[in-house]
């Protein structure tokens, strides 16, 4: 596995797998927005606040590709990395199952700032990213 910035450490619950047993798909993005959003706070940043300051980071885009399942009670690490990209705010994740350390999903969430009512980078936004000054 390659180095990331943050970490962290979930279990599927069962309600969270389809009639297959597997992990549904959308809760894959679930678990992902989970992951971004401690990262965030563990920044010091809170997304009330900056709402209450007319700043919005919303995701503009993101792409998955599922490479293995996840089933009711396996436990995962979900990791990210984050860099800057013009405007964009590029997430890299993904998900490995801590059983056999096997890859499950990785995905790129591309993120924006609107800053009352208008696209634009924020310097909060720009603290989390390594080697942006």
């Amino acid at each position: 596995m390659k180095d990331y910035i943050f970490e962290m450490k979930m279990k599927v619950r069962d309600y969270e797998c389809d009639a297959q047993g597997i992990v549904n798909n959308a809760n894959y993005q679930h678990y992902m927005e989970y992951t971004r959003h401690e990262f965030i706070l563990s920044r010091g940043i809170r997304f009330s606040e900056l709402h209450e300051q007319g700043i919005d980071p919303v995701v503009a885009r993101i792409t998955l590709e599922y490479k293995s399942p996840l089933k009711g009670g396996d436990e995962f690490v979900s990791k990210l990395n984050v860099k800057k990209e013009g405007i964009r705010y590029v997430f890299e994740q993904h998900i490995y199952r801590v059983e056999d350390e096997r890859l499950c999903v990785k995905a790129t969430v591309e993120c924006v700032c609107i800053v009352n009512g208008k696209l634009r980078t924020h310097e909060a936004f720009d603290r989390i990213i390594p080697n942006v000054s």
